[in-house]
C-alpha cells in the first residue's frame, strides 16, 4: 500500500523534472452546479498528461544495471509518451506496446520521443500480454501504467500540489481507468485532510472500478467501445483496487454522449483542449451525478489533452447535434422546377443556415413525383430545431431527422 511518505519521497525525486501545473478557479463551471469550480490542468504537462509523473518516479528508482537493460510498457498512449519522454532524458532504452487502434497522435509522439513502438492487439489487455512476453524475452523492466507502487506514488504528487494550491477544497473529482492516479491522489489527500471527498468517474461503457466495488472483489468486465480510450480498462489493478476501496468515497459512471458534450463544453467555455477520458469528470459534475456539491469548492482534474484531431472533429459535431446547433434533416419535396428554391427560401426565412444539401431522386419509398433533400443545418439550439420542423410541416413538407 502506498502511503504519504512514499508520495512525499516521489515529489522530492521528480521535482523540477515535471511541470507544476496550475490549479485555477472557473466561475462559469461553478455556476453550472451551484458551487466553486477549480481545474487542475495536467493536460499542460510536457507530454500532455499526468502519466509522466508516475513513469519518471518509477524509472528514477531503477538501479544502473536495470537501466542498461531498458524498460517496457503497454499503454493506449499517455503512459507510453510519459515513459518514452523521460526514458530518453535518462538515457534508458524504451519499448512501448500499444493497441493497434491507438490514436495516431499518441503513436507518433511516442516514436518522436525515441521509443521503439510495437502495435499489437485491439485492446490494452492484448498489448500488455505482448509487453510481458517481450519483457521475459529481453529482460527489460516493466513500467506498469497503474498497478505499481512507484507509479502510484508519482501520480500522488498531484494530491500534494492540490493541498497547497487549493487548501479550501471540499471535493476532488478524478477519472478512473486502471486506478493509479485516483489511488495516489486519494492517499495523499486523505492522509492530510480526510474530510475531503474523493470521487472517481468512469465511462458507463467500461466501469471496471465501479463493478469491482459492487462485487466486493476484483472483477474483469466484458470488452466495450468508448471514446474515452484513456480509461478503457476492463480490470483495475490489485493494488489500485485496495487503495480505491480504502480511500475513495464514491465512484460514478457517465454516458458517451455526456463525455462528448463535456469535451465541447471545455473547449468553448474554458478554452482548453482535453481528451475524452478526463472530460468524464466534468460530465459527472455538470450533469448532477455527484450529490452535495452545491456551495462547495470542487477540484476537477483535467488529466490529459492528447486527443486525436479526427476524434475531436467527430466529438464537436456530435456535441453540436446534441445541443441543437447542428441538425440533420430529411425533407420531401415535389420533383418539379422551383421546389428546391422554395425550400431553401423557407429555411432562410426561418433562420437556418445550410451547411450541406443532397438532392435525391428515385430512392425507394418515394413517389415518381417526389424528391428527397438531406440537409445539414446550422441552428441556434434545440428550440430552434423544433420550431423549424413544426413550421416546415405546416408548409406541407414531410420532415424527419437523421
Amino acid at each position: 500500500m502506498v502511503e504519504l511518505r512514499d508520495i512525499e519521497a516521489a515529489r522530492e525525486r521528480i521535482q523540477g523534472q515535471v511541470v507544476l501545473t496550475p490549479c485555477t478557479p472557473s466561475e462559469t463551471f461553478g455556476e453550472m452546479f451551484g458551487g466553486n469550480a477549480w481545474f487542475k490542468f495536467e493536460n499542460l504537462q510536457r507530454t500532455g498528461s499526468f502519466k509522466e509523473r508516475g513513469a519518471l518516479n518509477r524509472m528514477l528508482q531503477l538501479p544502473p544495471e536495470q537501466r542498461l537493460k531498458g524498460v517496457i510498457a503497454a499503454s493506449a498512449g499517455n503512459h507510453a509518451q510519459g515513459v518514452a519522454y523521460h526514458a530518453q532524458r535518462l538515457g534508458i532504452p524504451a519499448t512501448i506496446v500499444m493497441p493497434e487502434r491507438t490514436p495516431l497522435v499518441k503513436v507518433s509522439n511516442t516514436r518522436k520521443y525515441g521509443a521503439r513502438v510495437v502495435l499489437h492487439g485491439s485492446v490494452y489487455d492484448e498489448a500488455m500480454a505482448e509487453a510481458l512476453r517481450i519483457r521475459d524475452e529481453e529482460g527489460a523492466t516493466l513500467v506498469h501504467p497503474f498497478d505499481d507502487a512507484g507509479v502510484i506514488a508519482g501520480q500522488g504528487t498531484i494530491g500534494l500540489e492540490l493541498l497547497e494550491q487549493c487548501p479550501q477544497m471540499d471535493a476532488v473529482v478524478v477519472s478512473v481507468g486502471g486506478g493509479g492516479i485516483i489511488a495516489g491522489i486519494a492517499a495523499a489527500i486523505k492522509a492530510v485532510r480526510p474530510e475531503v471527498r474523493v470521487i472517481g468517474v468512469e465511462s458507463s461503457a467500461l466501469p471496471a472500478a465501479l463493478r469491482s466495488r459492487e462485487a466486493g472483489e476484483l472483477v474483469t468486465i466484458p470488452p466495450a467501445e468508448t471514446i474515452a480510450e484513456g480509461i478503457a480498462v476492463r480490470r483495475i489493478g490489485d493494488l489500485t483496487f485496495q487503495m480505491i476501496e480504502k480511500h475513495v468515497d464514491e465512484l460514478v459512471a457517465v454516458s458517451e454522449e455526456e463525455i462528448a458534450s463535456a469535451v465541447l463544453l471545455l473547449l468553448e467555455r474554458e478554452k482548453t483542449v482535453v481528451e475524452a477520458a478526463c472530460a468524464a469528470v466534468v460530465a459527472a459534475v455538470v450533469n448532477g451525478y455527484i450529490a452535495g456539491l452545491e456551495g462547495k469548492n470542487v477540484v476537477m482534474l483535467l488529466s490529459g489533452g492528447n486527443i486525436d484531431v479526427s476524434l475531436m472533429s467527430r466529438i464537436i459535431e456530435r456535441g453540436l447535434v446534441q445541443d441543437g446547433r447542428l441538425a440533420h434533416l430529411v425533407v420531401r419535396v415535389r420533383d418539379r422546377p422551383g421546389a428546391l428554391a422554395s425550400l431553401t427560401a423557407a429555411l432562410a426565412e426561418l433562420g437556418a443556415n445550410v451547411v450541406s444539401l443532397d438532392h435525391r431522386r428515385g430512392y425507394g419509398g418515394l413517389w415518381l413525383t417526389e424528391a428527397e433533400v438531406a440537409l445539414t443545418l446550422e441552428m441556434r439550439g434545440r428550440d430552434h430545431v423544433e420550431e423549424l420542423t413544426r413550421r416546415l410541416t405546416e408548409l406541407g413538407y414531410s420532415v424527419h431527422r437523421e
